[in-house]
């Protein structure tokens, strides 16, 4: 399977959260196991915010904050993602 993603450049400033049309993703914590779950355009979206986080210019210390007041289902733990060195 061949699958093309388009990640929006970085900017310099901020990087751009692309979302499929649909996506739905949640977050649960049990002791000490997290789930992520969705629908192949929630896994899609978050994907390419992984991929976005992953370009060159993008400096160390630049995240993503999901929760359910930002992208996440209701009910959701609060994703953070991270870019590191």
């Amino acid at each position: 399977m061949v699958f093309h993603v388009d990640v929006p450049d970085y900017d310099g400033r901020w990087i751009r959260l692309k979302w499929e049309d649909g996506a739905m993703l949640r977050v649960q914590m049990s002791g000490t196991e997290v789930l992520v779950a969705g629908n192949k355009e929630g896994l899609r979206s978050l994907a390419n915010h992984l991929l976005n986080l992953s370009q060159e210019a993008v400096p160390a210390g630049t995240h993503v904050h999901l929760d359910e007041n930002n992208s996440l289902e209701e009910g959701s733990a609060e994703l953070i993602v991270q870019r590191e060195a």
